[in-house]
């Protein structure tokens, strides 16, 4: 929603100032300068990044007109997932524990989570990481260092499109440069013309540089930070999973593992002390 606002705002200022300034909006309407400048601007995106960030960035994009996954509901629904899971630990043992990370598709815990477990990356990460656990041969020291290598190797893929991107945003100005470049070659092939006519092909080749900064500063570049910030609140949603395991691990009593994990989280996700525990009654 925001990126929408946000565009809805940029067109606005941008147009309505020329417009007030009594500039005629098909002026600006120059296609084929758009056509050189995302052209080539999509081109070079392909030839400097591999396939797998390509179609990653793809893939996040459409995530970013759906609002904020990573909200306090969700995260309450983590912890509460963990209540439970280490409840069992405590009460019968990690053995217990095993035939819900077999099986955590017909698991009575796992099944109870639908908005945590949906997601295959973090079910597979919670079942692997207890399954560490029951087998019993690392030690905390061990198991965190696992962790911190695979989270910082799913962090530098889930931000490589937010970086593959910002390139990109760089790069536009001089797209339009070339677009104003190509227009102006294409003026001087009408000197002989009429006035009228020169003033258009001058008018599109300064509509090439006018869209080439737009897009970069308007559009692309807060694309890029809106993909990074949406990586930074999954990675934090990850350490949260870490550090309530360890916390497990370690020995704390369940109540105590998850507000480990609690007191990780931003501010404006993070659910008070009481309502947590109220959260975790109503699935008790």
């Amino acid at each position: 929603m925001n990126v929408l606002i946000g565009a809805v705002v940029v067109l606005a200022a941008v147009l309505g100032g020329f417009v007030l300034s009594h500039g005629e909006l098909i002026a600006l309407w120059q296609p084929f300068e758009l056509l050189i400048i995302l052209g080539a601007a999509g081109g070079a995106f392909i030839i400097a990044n591999p396939g797998s960030v390509t179609l990653g960035t793809f893939k996040q994009l459409p995530r970013l007109f759906l609002g904020n996954r990573y909200n306090k509901v969700l995260y309450m629904e983590l912890l509460a997932l963990f209540f439970q899971l280490f409840n069992i630990i405590r009460r019968e043992g990690l053995i217990a524990v095993e035939r819900h990370i077999d099986d955590p598709e017909t698991s009575e815990v796992f099944t109870r989570f639908p908005s945590v477990t949906g997601d295959a990356h973090v079910l597979e990460f919670i079942c692997d990481y207890l399954r560490l656990m029951v087998i019993g041969d690392m030690t905390s020291y061990e198991l965190e260092n696992l962790m911190d290598i695979e989270l910082e190797t799913h962090h530098h893929q889930i931000s490589a499109p937010s970086h593959a991107l910002a390139k990109v945003a760089d790069a536009l100005p001089g797209f339009g440069i070339v677009a104003a470049v190509l227009g102006i070659v294409i003026t001087m092939g009408a000197l002989g013309g009429p006035p009228e006519e020169l003033g258009l092909h001058v008018a599109a080749a300064l509509v090439g540089t006018f869209l080439g900064i737009l897009l970069a500063y308007g559009f692309v570049a807060p694309t890029a930070n809106a993909l990074e910030n949406m990586a930074n609140e999954e990675a934090k949603f990850y350490e949260c999973m870490k550090v309530s395991i360890l916390a497990s691990i370690n020995g704390m009593p369940p109540q105590i593992a998850v507000e480990f994990g609690r007191k990780t989280l931003f501010s404006n996700v993070r659910p008070s002390f009481y309502e947590l525990e109220e959260c975790v009654r109503g699935y008790k």
